[in-house]
């Protein structure tokens, strides 16, 4: 697979709490460059990015992140106050104590909830599929489906592990037509993105990819 092509799929990210301004200009510089499907930063950069963006990449944010166990209406607000500030994408997460209480409607509803408040702009949503047992991942993959958010995503990329080819296979075998997969969290090399893509991922959240690029091109590789 064509490097430009994978590139295509990735949200460029940076959500370290430590992220200063002009690490997120520079991911913005990179988004722009390699023409990435996104750039995923922090809610308080919003709208400083879509500022010096103007609209080259759309952005991606994070709500109730990285835990998820916030309040609906607080994850509702976030939401309308990401779109306000220009983001085009949330990647929400999910309340998993909610999951493990075998609280099914109450994240459905939350989701749907969100997906309200996003309209036509993309919702994601974070299961943090390391914390989960394989009933309970195929669940979520049903409701999902069911809620009407436009992708299942694999994690956060801040709790015990990042995605797998196992939940990407799983995910594209239990998620109905309408939802597209996100896997994230420790993708480090461009074989395994490829791989991550061709196993059913659609979006690849990562900043490692574009870091390697720019390693070979001051190597001269």
């Amino acid at each position: 697979m064509d490097k430009s092509e994978i590139l295509k799929h990735v949200d460029h990210t940076l959500l370290l709490q430590t992220a200063t301004w002009e690490e997120i200009r520079q991911i913005c510089d990179d988004a722009i460059k390699y023409q990435t499907a996104s750039v995923c930063i922090p809610p308080g950069y919003v709208k400083q990015a879509e500022e010096y963006m103007q609209g080259k990449i759309p952005i991606c944010t994070v709500i109730g992140f990285p835990n998820g166990y916030m309040t609906t209406k607080a994850k509702e607000f976030e939401t309308k106050d990401a779109i306000a500030n220009g983001a085009s994408e949330i990647d929400m997460v999910i309340n998993i104590g909610w999951l493990k209480d075998k609280k099914y409607e109450l994240i459905k509803e939350e989701i749907r909830a969100l997906k309200a408040v996003c309209g036509e702009k993309i919702l994601k949503v974070i299961i943090e599929t390391c914390l989960l047992a394989e009933e309970e991942k195929i669940k979520m993959c049903e409701i999902v489906t069911k809620a009407g958010a436009d992708y299942i995503k694999t994690s956060t990329g801040f709790s015990s592990a990042g995605a797998t080819f196992d939940d990407v296979k799983l995910f594209s075998e239990y998620v109905g037509p309408n939802v597209k997969i996100k896997a994230a969290g420790g993708i480090s090399s461009l074989e395994d993105a490829e791989k991550f893509l061709l196993l059913g991922a659609d979006r690849l959240g990562t900043s490692r990819i574009i870091r390697l690029m720019k390693n070979e091109e001051t190597s001269g590789y």
